[in-house]
């Protein structure tokens, strides 16, 4: 299967911390991509995958269809790959996925960015009540995706590039920051996420119409 990946890949980016600025030397390359499953490879009783891992290290990519449902419904992990500044292959049909990454935008984006940090947040205090031990790339993190939050609706653009917080961002990650001032920084984005979603010019639902399109055109494409 992962021909599929090396032969039909339309869109492959590196994500993580080297497309965050967050990167050391040892860091890993978290590749991502999207590849466009042959059209007439649907009309089979046994369907394309709608996802693969590899075929190198740390690689993982999307079936286009699946990928698009994923961006529509507003998951960071996914989003960021259309606005990952580190492309390394594209062609015209990534191009185009490219040009229509904002049709994929929407307020929802409010609850998956703070759901998440949410759900970060809960963990790591989880581990420290039960082991005392605190997951500082974790804490990070989550401040990353709330700081990611708040740009996006008040912007309209995925904030991928955090190097400009990098020095305090690694600082908690490498635990040099007390958590209580940890969780002060959180809330005050927690607050901040809320008045951007005040705010935000965002529509209430993604371009369902314009994703249509786009999957169409690439599926008769792919005949």
């Amino acid at each position: 299967m992962t021909d599929l990946v090396e032969e039909h890949t339309i869109l492959a980016v590196v994500v993580g911390s080297r497309a965050y600025g967050l990167e050391g030397p040892d860091s890993d390359h978290d590749r991502r991509g999207v590849y466009a499953a042959p059209t007439r490879s649907f009309w089979r009783l046994d369907k394309p995958p709608t996802h693969l891992d590899g075929p190198a290290e740390e690689q993982f990519s999307w079936e286009v269809e699946r990928f698009c449902t994923l961006a529509a419904q507003a998951n960071p992990t996914v989003l960021e790959v259309l606005w990952s500044p580190l492309v390394e292959a594209v062609t015209p049909d990534g191009e185009q996925l490219r040009a229509a990454r904002r049709a994929f935008l929407s307020r929802r984006v409010a609850d998956t960015y703070g759901g998440y940090a949410r759900d970060q947040l809960d963990r790591v205090n989880a581990r420290r009540a039960r082991t005392g031990e605190t997951n500082h790339k974790q804490a990070m993190h989550m401040i990353r995706l709330l700081m990611a939050g708040a740009h996006v609706l008040r912007t309209g653009e995925v904030l991928v590039d955090v190097r400009h917080h990098r020095e305090r961002l690694l600082a908690v990650k490498r635990g040099e920051v007390g958590w209580d001032e940890v969780t002060a920084w959180a809330a005050a984005l927690l607050a901040d996420l809320g008045e951007a979603t005040a705010v935000t010019e965002l529509p209430e639902r993604p371009d369902r119409d314009r994703i249509d399109r786009l999957l169409y055109e690439v599926r008769e494409r792919g005949l």
